[in-house]
């Protein structure tokens, strides 16, 4: 008699243990969820030491830019202006009131095709240096130009674990991976922060690389300042996978552990 229910309370501590198990499995930990765990003094002085700040994103072909031109003689810079225009409502026949600046697509050569200027090489070259290239050619003609340049479609797309999936617009010169992703509402719990893939084409081929949101190291990939049509993943986790595949059967596994403990026990008193 006593090893029978020696024997029923072996198969009891059996199934406990699993019913835990899968509990357990379940969590995540606290550590999991920090971003930069290893952040401290000794670390951020080795980071700086070799960290090297991204000052403008680089212009690409497909690119749209905004060029505009001026002078103390605004009429004098007027030709190598585009017009501005003016577009209806869609599905009205009201005009909107306020002018937009047209702009160029970057060809797949890398220039742009200005009025009077002709085609100028602008993709490899940063926002400011495109605005060089521009004003050198002006003043060739007019006296003090300035030349100011936007990109109009520079966005970044995060997909997967995040709150917010989607485009992220890029509306200053560089965007890192971490304000695309507060952009993006942040991971979700099920995120994996120590894996996150990064997938960015250059010149004609594509390049792919996973960053660690966990580590410093993260300052040191080049993947850490963004480029237009960078695209970002957020990969889930095994709570997830257990979560979203598989929760039908993993409740009825928890549910029927339950019920034979419950049994058990029953049967033993």
């Amino acid at each position: 008699m006593m090893n029978s229910i020696w024997f029923d309370m072996k198969k009891i501590k059996i199934i406990l243990l699993g019913v835990v198990a899968i509990c357990a499995a379940s969590c995540v930990t606290q550590k999991q969820m920090t971003y930069l765990h290893d952040a401290d003094a000794t670390a951020t002085e080795q980071m700086n030491a070799d960290f090297k700040a991204q000052a403008q994103t680089i212009i690409r072909s497909g690119d749209a830019l905004t060029i505009f031109v001026s002078a103390l003689d605004q009429e004098a810079v007027t030709p190598y202006n585009l017009p501005t225009a003016v577009f209806e409502t869609p599905g009205t026949n009201q005009i909107q009131t306020t002018p937009m600046l047209q702009y160029y697509v970057v060809d797949e050569d890398g220039y742009v095709t200005m009025p009077v200027l002709g085609a100028i090489k602008v993709a490899g070259l940063t926002r400011s240096g495109a605005e060089e290239a521009v004003r050198s050619r002006v003043e060739k003609q007019v006296l003090n130009p300035s030349v100011q340049i936007r990109l109009v479609n520079a966005k970044v797309s995060v997909l997967g674990e995040v709150n917010r999936p989607g485009n992220v617009p890029m509306t200053g010169d560089r965007l890192t991976i971490l304000e695309a992703l507060a952009a993006a509402g942040d991971l979700t719990v099920y995120g994996k922060r120590d894996n996150v893939l990064v997938s960015r084409e250059v010149n004609g081929k594509v390049e792919m690389q996973r960053v660690n949101l966990r580590s410093t190291d993260l300052y040191h990939s080049p993947f850490y300042y963004l480029q237009q049509n960078d695209v970002i993943y957020v990969s889930p986790n095994k709570v997830r996978a257990i979560s979203s595949t598989n929760s039908g059967l993993w409740l009825s596994v928890v549910s029927t552990a339950l019920s034979a403990v419950t049994v058990i026990v029953t049967v033993v008193k």
